[in-house]
């Protein structure tokens, strides 16, 4: 069991915009709706619900020179999360655009994020990240890396657990070269069918059991409103999410999950009972117009009674 826990985390941090839409969407016309932004990313998003579950928290992500890079350096700022970024004046800040419908549910996404390629491989070769992963007890990152850079670190964090979020079926390929020293995979169904090389009618067992050829070693995958996949040594099991009581908005729900699910495995508890906490978090996310969900001890204690014991797989 790991005390007082400090994880690194090297991924994206950057603007996110949301566009929901009003009435029923219509493809190829003008849709009526709002658009919000706020500042996200899968290791950013994941790193909010770590810090809130008592982890110590630094972040190391690329960002530009202008106004929203200003914005994402006072969101890390306010969530607690101690900044290793590194600044390009004359660059451009990623950003992810989302087009979500009435119902919350992702219609497409559009990435900007040309900086993460361009940097990441550079910067994750500089000794001061050597330190710094050095001085954490375990390191997150997410598929926004490059392979190479990706590779880079894993090979810096020997001997200390490295967790992973897939991103997008795009990104998650660039985790094959690293998937064997990898402690945990975050992914959704889709991309899960990308590293497991199966179909989408492909079974449960099917899906994981592509995932273990691949070299994963441990997993979990979420597939919205149904259950929520997870394997490790021990055998693989499902876990049926409780239903919202609304459904605000569906993004950033997998990131919450990945960060309560890595706090509860960082003070020791096995898989099959830190998910739970994962899905308890990704629940409220869900339930929260806000880019930030707030919970206190209790809210988040009284979501966790409503999540189910882990089933095994057959």
């Amino acid at each position: 069991m790991v005390k007082s826990a400090r994880i690194l985390a090297v991924g994206g941090a950057h603007i996110d915009r949301r566009g929901q839409v009003s009435g029923a969407y219509v493809p190829a016309a003008s849709n009526p709706g709002t658009m919000r932004e706020d500042v996200g990313g899968g290791v950013f998003n994941a790193l909010r619900s770590l810090v809130r579950r008592g982890v110590s928290a630094s972040l190391m992500s690329m960002r530009g020179g202008d106004a929203a890079g200003e914005t994402v350096s006072r969101a890390i700022a306010e969530a607690g999360i101690a900044d290793l970024s590194a600044v390009f004046l004359d660059r451009t800040t990623p950003s992810y655009t989302a087009l979500i419908d009435r119902d919350g549910e992702l219609i497409t996404g559009f990435a900007d994020m040309a900086l993460y390629d361009l940097a990441f491989p550079k910067q994750i070769r500089r000794s001061k990240v050597r330190e710094v992963v050095a001085d954490a007890d375990a390191v997150l990152c997410d598929a926004n890396l490059p392979s190479s850079a990706l590779e880079r670190l894993v090979g810096l964090a020997a001997g200390k657990p490295v967790y992973a979020i897939a991103i997008s079926p795009a990104k998650v390929v660039r985790l094959i070269p690293v998937l064997k020293e990898l402690a945990q995979v975050f992914m959704n169904r889709r991309e899960a069918m990308v590293l497991a090389g199966v179909g989408a009618n492909a079974t449960e067992r099917e899906t994981v059991d592509g995932l273990r050829c691949s070299g994963l070693r441990s997993g979990v995958v979420t597939a919205g409103d149904g259950p929520v996949l997870g394997f490790d040594e021990a055998g693989a099991f499902s876990i049926l999410p409780p239903a919202p009581r609304k459904v605000a908005d569906v993004t950033g729900a997998g990131d919450a999950l990945a960060g309560a699910t890595i706090a509860a495995l960082l003070r020791g508890l096995l898989l099959r009972q830190a998910l739970r906490e994962g899905v308890a978090a990704a629940t409220l996310a869900i339930e929260s117009a806000d880019a930030v969900p707030a919970f206190t001890a209790a809210t988040f204690a009284e979501a966790l009674a409503l999540v189910p014991d882990a089933q095994e797989m057959a």
